[in-house]
């Protein structure tokens, strides 16, 4: 059975932009409702797909952190040829570390940090993350238990490098937080059982920003944009926005 493949948007609302970037195994889904909620509130919002996302497991463990990295700049790049000249970021999991890295790479107007990972003492939880995402794609793909099991054993051996450049990412990240001098959001889920949820704590401790926030939800998961709390996540960056100095 062929899936549809989720795809890149663009919700073009008012002069204000925010780059939407959505996490590892994920796609542009973790972040629809918060992009059409900021249409609502008169934010223009973009969301890319990094290479070997939203397709099949085979494709994700071909890709790498380096590609993902420029599928952001391409991102960004696509929305100041669109004409928008001032663009905050909003990034869940490994959109949140790209997000960081964006801030201190270049001239962003605010970063939103959500379930950003900044330890990689979690490869056990990623590890079965990902595995089961590979599962459930292939249940999916409406294909037999064997074949699943054949096809998830294979990706999973062939991960080990994908994983081995992802911490090389995240420590990156986490050796550069304090030349962050961006206006931050750090978002925190309390019941995040993929991180280490000190995570948000060395963000929020670290980044040099005077303005800067953090607000951990009592009854969230990881995928906190899609979670129970998520109309109060929603606010809190509306909020959080609205607090930028804004040339327009």
């Amino acid at each position: 059975m062929k899936i549809k493949q989720p795809q890149a948007f663009t919700f073009e609302a008012g002069p204000r932009a925010v780059l939407l970037l959505h996490g590892f195994t994920g796609h542009t889904a973790d972040v629809r409702m918060l992009g059409r909620f900021l249409e609502k509130k008169g934010y223009t919002s973009h969301a890319p797909i990094y290479r070997g996302h939203g397709v099949p497991p085979e494709e994700l463990i071909k890709s790498n952190p380096d590609q993902w990295w420029e599928d952001v700049n391409l991102a960004l790049n696509h929305l100041k040829e669109l004409g928008y000249d001032e663009i905050a970021v909003a990034g869940l999991s490994l959109g949140g570390v790209l997000g960081l890295k964006l801030a201190y790479s270049t001239q962003v107007k605010g970063i939103i940090s959500m379930c950003a990972p900044m330890f990689f003492d979690n490869e056990t939880q990623l590890t079965q993350g990902f595995e089961l995402f590979a599962k459930e794609y292939k249940q999916l793909e409406r294909k037999d238990a064997k074949t699943i099991e054949r096809e998830v054993a294979t990706v999973m051996e062939e991960s080990t490098e994908l994983f081995s450049l992802l911490k090389e990412t995240i420590e990156e990240v986490k050796d550069n937080v304090d030349t962050i001098y961006t206006p931050t959001f750090v978002v925190q889920a309390r019941n995040d059982m993929m991180i280490n949820t000190e995570s948000a704590n060395y963000i929020y401790d670290h980044v040099e920003a005077d303005l800067k926030d953090i607000k951990w939800y009592e009854e969230s998961g990881h995928v906190i944009t899609l979670d129970k709390q998520k109309d109060e996540l929603h606010e809190d960056i509306y909020q959080f926005l609205e607090k930028l100095d804004w040339n327009v």
